[in-house]
């Protein structure tokens, strides 16, 4: 009996893949991001994990942030800056959370949620989380060619 492979979803997986590794680049060396954890408007740095249109996964160092924990139906205002001084307001419900230990040995607290769609400045963001998703469809690997195309 042969297997078929569905190139649909082959692809559909590549290109999810593709995504969330131009996401660790793009979080951890271009964009900023801090939560707004306590009443006081205390801010707290946090590590975008990874954005889909209908929320994301974010994390906190464990150690450091570990007396307060979210929970689930906490709504989360997350500033993603573009420059030193400017950011997007985005608003997380909070849906999960775990500890998460990752490939170093460091301990984090994981949260995943979904965006409030209604706030003004989303609609700012979503062409952001859609730039994403195209760039992992349509973007190009530099494997060294000596051709260079302008237009």
């Amino acid at each position: 009996m042969s297997k078929v492979i569905n190139f649909q979803e082959k692809r559909k997986d590549s290109i999810e893949k593709r995504k969330r590794n131009f996401e660790r680049v793009l979080f951890s060396e271009f964009l900023g991001s801090y939560a707004e954890i306590d009443d006081n408007g205390t801010k707290y740095g946090v590590n975008l994990v990874d954005i889909s249109r209908e929320g994301c996964l974010f994390q906190i160092p464990f150690a450091k942030y570990s007396k307060h924990r979210f929970k689930e139906n906490e709504d989360v205002t997350i500033r993603v800056y573009f420059t030193q001084d400017d950011f997007l307001p985005v608003v997380v419900n909070v849906k999960h959370g775990k500890e998460y230990i990752d490939e170093k040995g460091d301990a984090y607290l994981r949260y995943g949620g979904e965006f409030d769609k209604s706030l003004p400045s989303f609609k700012a963001f979503e062409p952001f989380i859609e730039f994403l998703y195209k760039f992992a469809e349509f973007s190009c690997v530099d494997k060294g060619e000596s051709k260079v195309y302008f237009l």
